[in-house]
């Protein structure tokens, strides 16, 4: 066949950032209602607007919500669960205010929560039958509470919610206190009696991956929740997604085992018990709760649980027979599933794989149809331009091992002789997190251009056991890294890179592991710093309740160990960086904000290093709007031509490099051959 032959970097590919962002949305909780399946879709295009969807099944989809609302929370900032629904009747937060809003279909969303106040709510569920005699329906859910200044009050309540047909104005309420007196609260659930309420909690400095406990409170006659009783948890144990089965025992998620198992408490049994193991495996069926509403299992029946669960970094869907204990996987083409919801014969739930992107998939359980219903992308791709994505585990310096996805560069009309392709390490955000292997156009944007691309799972990802992921107690900035550089190194070692060709990029926690790299290591020749911690101390000092004693595990108690957060700040040691970098941040982040980057920034420009930063107004923790998400993507792609030296297929906005000399000259244009 014909053939290109041209410097990696410089191969002309169809995957453009225009060509992302233009196709692309982002998909969240999905919810079976009656017939109808809803869920919330986020639009770059709509600068990052999230809308509420529904599909019938004989229409097409349509959106619920007007130019006018964004359906997303603030809770925790990272929200999550923003959207109940209940009769046809949805109650979302609105992200302008804040405020906690009913839509009945054909009118426009009426406010249940009061106006000018800072209350936030998230995490909600619609409890009516079975309730105490007297009671209507309520919306049961987390609030924030930041009207006091200083760290937020987090605590349940319930809020009174108006009858569909009323055609009395509503009147706004904040809502009655169910539960209080800790840090933070999530996953309210209902026994199908309406008799229990069960919930977790969490304290500083704990995250929710570190220790939690679970609850379960019974209802008085006035509503309120008495009797209350601690089932399972503690400071060495994360519960995860607590549901109720049908027939009245409560399911939850615990890692005591070292693995996120299925558990069970009855109600009527033991009242001692922490719960039995339901199915023991050495797997994951949890994840790390940054946000809320995270599921991973629901109910067919009181007999049999759709689960989702990973092992070795590959997601699986099974049915859990709950009598004779025995799971079986369903047949799927799908490495990447989350999002489970169950309801009756049919389940809802997001899947991806290393050739399709991520999709919102219905699933009959009677018959084992899968019905495709929306994706990220539409997009048609020729799979001559997908890299196919290659699981690896590599040493470490201390004798373990660490684990990580590589992308080998990729493009049917290209080749480069005998040269090796520059290389570009991932590192993930969290940290407590993983990388996925669906289809990431942002990567496929990288390989069809001729990088190959390292995607790591370093000590402390989630997806191998609790062990693992305690790897990072303590240790950020160290174990991060360093598996980071050795990923690298191992692939030149390979010969699958070129050893002076060595990027490095992330965003937010992977933004300050790239930084470390840079700083603590002489590995990579370049890096991207996209919302990327700089300096641990300004962390500790300025950042949101969620995240405020995160780093007391990653790192050390603040300040008590404050000559610790300084010595493994790159902003405190930038005599040690010695190599090029450019920054992408958003001018709102509440969590990593600007002036760690700005800091930065001064600190290489004075220090004469090839510096470029690229600030984005309006944007917050992440890029959601498609402009930026292009112009992030095209600006690090030129300023690794420019370090690099070789020459974009496109036309590409330059990007101000302070202190660049003389740019180094392209390596020679393509040629046209034969193979």
């Amino acid at each position: 066949m014909s053939s290109l032959y041209a410097p990696y970097g410089s191969w002309k590919s169809p995957i453009t950032a225009d060509l992302i962002v233009a196709s692309s949305i982002g998909l969240g909780e999905a919810i079976l209602e009656g017939d109808n399946l809803y869920w919330v879709e986020m639009r770059p295009s709509e600068k990052g607007r999230n809308v509420l969807m529904q599909y019938q099944g004989d229409r097409p989809a349509q959106e619920l919500t007007s130019p006018a609302f964004n359906v997303r929370t603030r809770v925790h900032e990272y929200g999550g669960d923003c959207c109940v629904l209940h009769q046809g009747i949805a109650y979302f937060s609105n992200f302008g205010d804040q405020r906690l809003y009913r839509l009945q279909p054909g009118h426009d969303p009426q406010p249940l929560t009061p106006a000018g106040v800072d209350l936030r709510y998230a995490n909600g569920i619609i409890a009516g039958q079975g309730q105490p005699a007297g009671l209507g329906l309520r919306w049961i859910g987390v609030r924030e509470d930041h009207r006091q200044g200083g760290e937020a009050v987090n605590s349940l309540v319930a809020l009174e919610l108006p009858k569909a047909d009323r055609p009395d104005p509503i009147v706004p309420q904040e809502g009655r206190v169910l539960a209080t007196g800790h840090d933070f609260f999530a996953s309210p659930c209902l026994s199908p009696d309406g008799r229990y309420l069960a919930w977790i909690t969490w304290d500083h400095p704990q995250m929710p991956w570190d220790g939690t406990d679970l609850w379960v409170g019974e209802f008085q006659a006035d509503g309120s929740l008495g009797s209350v009783q601690h089932i399972a948890g503690g400071m060495a144990e994360s519960i995860f997604q607590p549901l109720w089965s049908p027939d009245g025992r409560l399911y939850f998620v615990s890692d005591r085992s070292n693995w996120w198992n299925l558990y069970r408490w009855d109600p009527q049994g033991n009242r001692a018990s922490t719960g039995e193991a339901v199915y023991p495996l050495e797997a994951e069926f949890g994840m790390p709760q940054w946000i809320f509403g995270m599921t991973t299992y629901g109910f067919r029946s009181a007999q049999e649980i759709l689960c989702t669960y990973s092992q070795d970094g590959t997601w699986f869907l099974g049915r859990l027979n709950l009598a004779t204990a025995h799971l079986t996987p369903l047949a799927l083409p799908y490495t990447e599933i989350s999002n489970v919801q169950v309801q009756g014969d049919r389940a809802v739930f997001m899947a991806g794989s290393a050739t399709e992107s991520s999709t919102l998939c219905l699933l009959d359980l009677a018959t084992d149809t899968l019905t495709p219903i929306r994706r990220t992308t539409d997009l048609d791709l020729d799979p001559g331009y997908l890299s196919q994505p290659e699981p690896i585990a590599f040493p470490t310096p201390d004798g373990l091992t660490a684990y990580g996805i590589y992308y080998p560069p990729h493009n049917q009309d290209y080749g480069a002789g005998d040269e090796k392709p520059p290389l570009l390490v991932k590192s993930h955000g969290g940290p407590t997190a993983a990388t996925k292997v669906s289809l990431n156009l942002s990567i496929q944007y990288w390989t069809s251009r001729g990088f190959g691309v390292l995607d790591v799972n370093y000590g402390g990802s989630t997806g191998y056991g609790r062990a693992y992921r305690e790897r990072l107690k303590g240790q950020w900035g160290i174990v991060d890294v360093a598996d980071c550089a050795n990923g690298a190194l191992y692939m030149v070692q390979r010969g699958d890179a070129d050893g002076d060709r060595l990027a490095i990029n992330g965003g937010s926690a992977g933004g300050y592991t790239t930084l470390c790299a840079l700083t603590f290591t002489d590995v990579f020749q370049a890096g991207a710093s996209h919302y990327g911690v700089s300096d641990l101390t300004a962390l500790a000092e300025d950042t949101h309740k969620f995240e405020s004693r995160y780093l007391d595990s990653l790192v050390g108690p603040y300040p008590a160990e404050k000559a610790l957060y300084e010595a493994r700040s790159p902003l405190q040691k930038t005599q040690q960086l010695n190599c090029p970098v450019i920054f992408f941040q958003g001018l709102e982040d509440k969590i990593v904000p600007p002036n760690q980057t700005e800091m930065m920034v001064d600190a290489l420009k004075a220090k004469g290093i090839p510096v470029a930063y690229v600030p984005f107004a309006g944007e917050q923790h992440g890029f959601r709007q498609a402009a930026n998400i292009k112009r992030s993507l095209e600006g690090e792609l030129w300023f690794y031509a420019q370090i690099f030296g070789f020459e974009p297929a496109e036309s590409i906005e330059p990007v101000m490099i302070h202190n660049l000399p003389r740019p180094p000259q392209p390596r020679p244009v393509a040629q046209a051959g034969n193979c």
